[in-house]
């Protein structure tokens, strides 16, 4: 199954529910006051927010004279502005940390990511440093026995920034491509936590001051809006330079990810569309709006 065609699976429940409502009223043509409003509503209870579901209606009420379809499309590629990937370092190892709060998909991501690199023949260290609990632990090092790479831990309790040393230490001394650093899964409102995660990017910068090139927010889609206000907090923590959008495919709440970029200038550069090893996928508007609106 091709990438397209994973997309167009993962937004059936988006496209079924009131966004595809939306797109049905738009091909009808004629947009007055009444039919406005009812999209502005399946705009809003499809979670794409209160400034930015206000931004496209501005836009489609200024359409006149334009396909409304066309005009919708246009405004939604704008908002998610250009693709940009998961950078690398010019100089290596490239350290990537993955932050977010409990159950948004950290661990699974890291195996995932750690995958595509192996298939593009990097080489890899990924690192337990959600030392919080053993159950996390344990999965990452099965992550790394099925993508065979070698995994950095330290016993549950330990220090998560020494694992982030440890684990950035065995990158040089082993001239790998790639680190990838799991973090605990954290509430966004704790500060202590979020003190420690400043402390494990620390901890990084001692060994290289130009790491980590990305910190990645792993973001549970099915959130909906509540994933704005967990980005904003942890982008002033941390400094997130993309965002992971995991279980697209559970949610018909797809909605949000047009108000991420608006309201914080985050790139969404990942997106999850399905539980399988392959199933992390660059993101694309242009195939993600494409999709949405056929």
């Amino acid at each position: 199954m091709g990438i397209f065609d994973l997309l167009k699976k993962s937004l059936q429940k988006t496209k079924a529910g009131f966004l595809g409502k939306a797109f049905s009223i738009l091909k009808s043509g004629n947009l007055d006051k009444e039919k406005i409003e009812e999209i502005r509503e399946l705009l809003l209870l499809a979670d794409v927010g209160i400034p930015t579901s206000d931004y496209i209606i501005e836009k489609l009420k200024n359409s006149k004279g334009k396909d409304p379809l066309e005009t919708l499309k246009s405004v939604l590629l704008e908002l998610l502005g250009q693709d940009e990937s998961v950078r690398l370092s010019a100089v290596p190892p490239t350290v990537y940390t993955l932050v977010g709060v409990n159950g948004s998909g950290k661990t699974t991501t890291a195996g995932k990511l750690a995958f595509r690199f192996k298939k593009s023949g990097k080489r890899i260290v990924l690192g337990a440093g959600d030392t919080f609990r053993a159950a996390a632990i344990e999965q990452l090092k099965e992550w790394g026995k099925r993508v065979d790479v070698p995994v950095i831990a330290h016993q549950m309790g330990a220090d998560p920034g020494a694992v982030a040393y440890d684990t950035v230490s065995h990158a040089i001394a082993e001239n790998l491509d790639i680190a990838i650093v799991d973090t605990a899964g954290r509430l966004h409102t704790k500060d202590n936590l979020m003190r420690e995660l400043e402390k494990v990017h620390k901890v990084i910068k001692k060994l290289r001051p130009d790491q980590p090139e990305e910190v990645l927010l792993v973001l549970d889609s099915t959130i909906g809006q509540n994933a704005i206000q967990q980005a904003r907090i942890f982008d002033k923590s941390t400094g997130v330079t993309g965002i992971v959008l995991t279980k697209l495919d559970g949610t018909a709440k797809g909605g949000m990810i047009f108000s991420i970029k608006r309201e914080l200038g985050i790139p969404v550069k990942l997106i999850g569309i399905g539980e399988g090893i392959e199933d992390l996928k660059d993101f694309s508007a242009s195939d993600f709006v494409d999709e949405l609106l056929q």
